[in-house]
Formats: structure tokens, C-alpha cells, sequence
């Protein structure tokens, strides 16, 4: 068990609003040697592809783009410049596999959280870490876990939205959950007038309500951060309906009517979801929304180099 403290500002407000509703919180996470820019850079060069997205968004305020890349042969070193210089950014998922270091100083949060919310409990969690350019953005999306933002160099605006309809519905949640592609749910942007809006800096973090939406702006500054995944019993039968439940339509074209996470229904989704889930017409599915189709340029930092389309 770690004993070193993650949170500095911890209070009762803090206990009774977690996982309710957005709650800011100090932590001390970003004074870890595993965040200098060495580190990382060593990082970013041997991260597995698999493990990796690369995306190139449009600017604030300009029209939605969202294509996804690969570093090529590029040092880690080359890769953080090119970030530096704009439009992109890198999300180097599940870390805490690649680096168990991540995972231990994260198991020390939740060990902190577990003690301070009654009845919490995290039976696993993944963190990812998310090197950013100085106006890039996060489209409105939600993710199906719970989450946590963790800011360690830079500074961001974060919008968190209401888990309720319009913002959320039973449909979103099934999409996402067979898809695999949280970005693509619909945003108007009048919902920013419903939104709970947090300037976050070094040593700063969110956790809000499962299922909230949100979407991040940075705020003309390289940023780094953690973004953190959780589960548990409550958080995993949800994911199964929703899974279950997207099939249903998909797959079958049958439109279900029960949420229930208990029952006969909830366990005829969870063999069905357990069988589809890993299925070629699954995979086929998700690939299909996440081509790679541009690599960073080795000679011109920043730049971009259009791949060929696939046949």
C-alpha cells in the first residue's frame, strides 16, 4: 500500500459529491519524475502502435475535423515538437500496462478515494496519458466507464454537461458502446449554456457523474494530463446493457426496452454481448470509423503527410 498523499484539499463536500456531480480536486501527481519531458519522450518512442492514437483536430472555432495518424519513425523528442506546434494530439492509452509505474501511483489515488467515499470501490482502472498542442480541443463526447481528468502541465477548459436527455440518452449510450467511436454523438452549441465549465492547471483534477459529456478546449498552452478509467460491479452491468442492447438494434434490428442490469433480460444480454463482443462484424464495424490515414512528417516538425487510401 503507497503512503505518499495524492489529494492536498480533500473535504467532506469532496466525499458526498463524488461520482454525483463535477468536483475539482488538488493533487500532487504532476510533481512525479514520470511526467518530465524526458520521460516521456522515452515514452512516446517505444509506446506499443496498438496502444496509441494520433488525432488532428480543427481549431476552436473553425469547422470539425477529426482524422486519426501515426508518429512514424519520428524520435519522442520530434514527436512532442510537432505537437508543440499545433492542430494534434497524442493519447497514449492504457500507460499503466506499458509502464506499471502509472498503474501503482494510481492505485495510491483510489486507495485515497476508497477511504474517503463510503461504499466506493474501483475493481479496476486504466490511465492514459494525453500529450497535447496548444489549441488543440476534445469534441463533445462521453466515455462509458467512470473518469477522471488529471492536469499536469498546461491548462485546459473543460465543459462537463448534464447525464440526462438531451445531452444523454439510452441510444448514445448503445452507439458508443458498439462503435467504440465516442466522438461521434451529436452537440449543439447552445448545450454549452447547460454545462459546469472548470479552468484546470498543473496539479488541478476533475472526476464527474458516469456517462457525463464534456468536451475540452486547451487554453493556448502544450498541456499534458492523465485521463483515468474506472469500474466496477454498478459501472460493468451497465456497460453489458448497453452492449447488449446496441447489438440488439445493429445487429438485429430488434429494438430493446429494458435497462434493467438484474433479471432474465439482464443475463440473455450478457451471453449475447459475451459471444458479439470480439465478433468480426464487431471489429469490422469499429475499424471502419478509425482509419489511419496521415503520419507525421520527419523533415518538417508540425507538418503533417497524407497517406494513401486503402483499396
Amino acid at each position: 500500500m503507497t503512503t505518499s498523499k495524492v489529494f492536498t484539499n480533500w473535504d467532506d463536500t469532496h466525499s458526498a459529491l463524488w461520482g454525483h456531480q463535477p468536483i475539482e480536486l488538488a493533487h500532487e501527481m504532476h510533481k512525479s519524475p514520470l511526467f518530465s519531458r524526458d520521460h516521456l519522450a522515452r515514452l512516446i518512442e517505444n509506446y506499443p502502435r496498438e496502444h496509441y492514437s494520433l488525432v488532428k483536430t480543427g481549431a476552436r472555432g473553425s469547422e470539425r475535423v477529426w482524422r486519426e495518424g501515426d508518429i512514424g519513425d519520428l524520435s519522442g523528442e520530434q514527436v512532442i515538437d510537432a505537437i508543440s506546434r499545433g492542430g494534434l494530439w497524442l493519447n497514449m492509452r492504457d500507460v499503466g500496462a506499458v509502464d506499471r509505474r502509472y498503474r501503482e501511483m494510481l492505485n495510491g489515488m483510489f486507495e485515497e478515494v476508497g477511504a474517503r467515499v463510503p461504499g466506493f470501490s474501483a475493481r479496476d482502472h486504466q490511465e492514459s496519458i494525453l500529450v497535447s498542442s496548444p489549441d488543440a480541443q476534445v469534441y463533445y463526447h462521453f466515455d462509458l466507464p467512470g473518469q477522471a481528468l488529471v492536469q499536469i502541465a498546461g491548462r485546459k477548459r473543460v465543459f462537463v454537461y448534464p447525464d440526462t436527455a438531451p445531452f444523454l440518452t439510452p441510444t448514445l449510450l448503445e452507439d458508443v458502446a458498439v462503435y467504440n467511436v465516442e466522438v461521434d454523438i451529436p452537440y449543439e452549441p447552445w448545450y454549452d449554456r447547460h454545462a459546469k465549465v472548470f479552468d484546470i492547471g498543473p496539479g488541478q483534477m476533475l472526476n464527474w457523474q458516469l456517462n457525463a459529456p464534456h468536451r475540452v478546449e486547451n487554453l493556448d498552452t502544450f498541456s499534458v494530463s492523465m485521463t483515468v478509467s474506472y469500474t466496477n460491479d454498478t459501472i460493468r452491468r451497465a456497460e453489458i446493457v448497453n452492449l447488449g442492447n446496441g447489438l440488439l438494434r445493429h445487429r438485429f434490428g430488434y429494438q430493446p426496452r429494458s435497462r434493467n442490469s438484474r433479471g432474465p433480460s439482464y443475463f440473455a444480454k450478457a451471453v449475447l454481448q459475451k459471444l458479439l463482443r470480439d465478433s468480426r462484424w464487431v471489429k469490422r464495424e469499429r475499424n471502419a470509423r478509425r482509419v489511419i490515414d496521415f503520419r507525421l512528417d520527419a523533415n518538417e516538425p508540425g507538418r503533417i503527410v497524407d497517406l494513401p487510401k486503402a483499396a
